[in-house]
């Protein structure tokens, strides 16, 4: 029986952030807690953190990465009644990013079939592939020549990094 009270009372020791965060409760004491980045402004190096419902504004100060923050980041932050006073990425945003792509597949891409963008969807940027293929269309042809010159581009190295800003190999 003891043994029980004791088990449950552990229970109650651990951080829940659900029992800990009181939505009629601004006052959270200096609680850590995990987030999301909702935006992220680079002109006036402000963002905004989402936590469940709430959301909390931070300063490029209170950052603790080399690496700028981005809308869509997982973090971790403290808060003190309501202001942030420490964010920090988490997860994958701390592993080593390795190269995936390749540089001289992309470029060849780039200088054979540059036309239809098909470069650009290798490396991930849909969108601009399908772009240069209507181009390349609309103009009757005369769009291979942003993709060749993106092609030779690649291959110097002036383009080095797939969409999600992974150098290539």
């Amino acid at each position: 029986m003891a043994l029980s009270r004791i088990m449950a009372g552990a229970a109650h020791t651990r951080f829940d952030p659900a029992r800990h965060h009181n939505k009629n409760n601004s006052n959270h004491c200096g609680l850590a807690m995990l987030g999301h980045i909702e935006s992220y402004d680079e002109r006036c190096q402000t963002g905004v953190i989402k936590y469940q419902n709430q959301f909390y504004e931070f300063h490029i100060d209170q950052w603790t990465s080399q690496e700028p923050p981005k809308a869509g980041d997982d973090v971790d932050f403290d808060h003190d009644d309501g202001k942030v006073s420490e964010v920090s990425p988490v997860g994958a945003y701390l592993m080593e990013v390795k190269p995936v792509k390749s540089r001289m597949l992309a470029a060849l891409l780039g200088i054979v079939f540059g036309a239809i963008g098909l470069h650009r969807i290798y490396l991930g940027f849909y969108m601009l592939g399908l772009l240069q293929t209507l181009v390349t269309l609309g103009t009757g042809g005369f769009g291979v020549m942003w993709g060749f010159i993106e092609g030779v581009l690649i291959f110097t190295g002036h383009i080095d990094k797939d969409a999600k800003g992974r150098h290539l190999k």
